[in-house]
């Protein structure tokens, strides 16, 4: 692409820079139209926007097509980051939640490590304006997919309710008795149905929309309102932060494989700088498959333990368990690579920070999740704000830094930030439950102002 269209260097991270930017806002823009509009719509209306980014992608010839579709293609693609947490909430039970991130999470990081490899080849084989022509197609299979098989989850309140009947079938049958006596009955305050309530049709369960009660302004207050979660909640801004960094850590690494690998003393082709993408691929699903059991049954044991109560910060003693694995391999990576040691070595941190990835991600979205229910909406655009700003600063300023200090400090300083997030798991362990009864009325007034909240009932 470079060598067809003229692109320099200073030219794709001015597009990257773009579709940073439109990461961080693109869920504060169209998050407030899935809580009013429901989440159907914002699914449908994002995979129709990004099927024409891919077809303007690959029909791309100059700076401007390259800018505006790194643009648009993260302002929708913002959407997922947020929107299926949003659809977890809905549909999941509590103890149901942590599996479901754990698979929403692997599905995010094998999109990173495989697209690497199936870019190199398909570059060489095809050309590189078909990549964007597959991503294309799947997109296109995806809308037929939830054109026909996905029903709204959003959480509609019945205003008027139904009256209570009792069905014919469980009424008493009379029989005959030689015994006349009066009936001792007892009065009763009310009957309620055992006759479960019809099903809607298959083409009502697909309206394109469900509008929930609230006005505009109401709305516009879910532009701004999740920084105000984040600034308020210490829970918000802990994951925020945790996530931030783990993603940052996932750029990072992208960014050096990309920059080391075809220099000396390594000299890796378009291909095998991609296939340097399968450590991270076997470490995040081997971090799903291992994590995944444990994330829901550890919180029932728990719970049991706790004369049968859960406490959200039960979650995080996964997280815990897992947190050595990240920093480790961070150093191994980031020495591997900065001394320019055999690939191997450095294959084997990059599988090893990996492999905490998801168990890190899902077990911190889940707590925010089990924690603030009702303002998750609010609270994920916070965290995904913050993410989207880490990772850039990070990525950005990393050519300097290096630079100065080299790669092998850096890394080290990286791991040492991690570490002192970790740490604050800690701190949430044994303080959270404090920390949210302290931040439970302030979370009551955040509830009350969501345009599709069970609390209104």
């Amino acid at each position: 692409m470079m060598k067809e269209l003229g692109f320099t260097i200073e030219t794709l991270n001015n597009g990257y820079a773009t579709g940073s930017a439109a990461l961080a806002v693109g869920a504060i823009l169209f998050i407030p139209f899935a809580l009013k509009y429901g989440r159907r719509p914002m699914y449908l209306f994002s995979l129709i926007g990004q099927i024409a980014v891919m077809i303007w992608s690959a029909k791309m010839q100059n700076t401007a097509d390259l800018i505006l579709t790194n643009l648009f293609n993260c302002l929708l693609g913002a959407l997922a980051e947020v929107i299926v947490q949003m659809t977890v909430a809905d549909v999941f039970f509590v103890h149901e939640r942590g599996l479901m991130n754990n698979l929403y999470i692997w599905c995010m990081t094998i999109g990173g490590s495989l697209m690497p490899i199936a870019a190199g080849y398909i570059t060489i084989d095809q050309g590189w304006r078909w990549l964007w022509w597959w991503l294309a197609v799947i997109l296109g299979v995806l809308l037929v997919l939830f054109t026909f098989l996905y029903e709204e989850t959003k959480f509609m309140p019945s205003i008027n309710g139904t009256p209570s009947i009792v069905a014919a079938s469980d009424l008493p049958k009379h029989r005959k008795s030689a015994d006349h006596k009066p009936l001792d009955l007892e009065p009763v305050d009310s009957i309620v149905t055992t006759v479960p309530p019809p099903r809607k049709s298959y083409l009502r369960r697909l309206i394109p929309w469900t509008t929930s009660e609230g006005s505009m302004l109401q709305l516009l207050h879910h532009t701004y309102q999740p920084f105000f979660v984040m600034a308020t909640i210490p829970a918000v801004l802990y994951v925020a932060l945790l996530y931030g960094l783990v993603t940052a850590a996932f750029q990072v690494s992208v960014t050096l494989i990309s920059t080391y690998l075809p220099a000396p003393p390594y000299n890796f082709n378009a291909s095998q700088v991609g296939l340097m993408s399968i450590p991270a691929l076997v470490g995040n699903t081997l971090g799903t498959i291992v994590s995944s059991p444990f994330s829901d049954r550890l919180i029932l044991w728990l719970a049991r333990k706790n004369n049968g109560v859960y406490e959200p910060e039960m979650r995080l003693w996964l997280l815990l368990a897992f947190a050595p694995f990240f920093p480790a391999g961070i150093l191994m990576f980031g020495y591997g690579l900065g001394l320019g040691l055999s690939w191997p070595i450095v294959a084997v941190g990059m599988g090893m920070f990996s492999l905490a990835m998801p168990p890190m991600c899902s077990v911190a979205l889940t707590y925010l999740t089990d924690s603030y229910t009702d303002i998750i909406a609010d609270a994920v655009v916070g965290v995904t704000f913050t993410r989207n700003v880490i990772s850039t600063i990070f990525v950005f300023a990393l050519t300097p830094w290096v630079t100065r200090v080299g790669l092998h400090n850096v890394m080290l300083t990286f791991a040492l930030i991690t570490v002192l997030a970790l740490a604050s798991t800690g701190m949430f362990i044994k303080f959270g439950k404090q920390w949210r009864i302290k931040t439970a009325q302030r979370y009551r007034v955040f509830s009350q102002r969501q345009m599709d909240t069970r609390d209104k009932l």
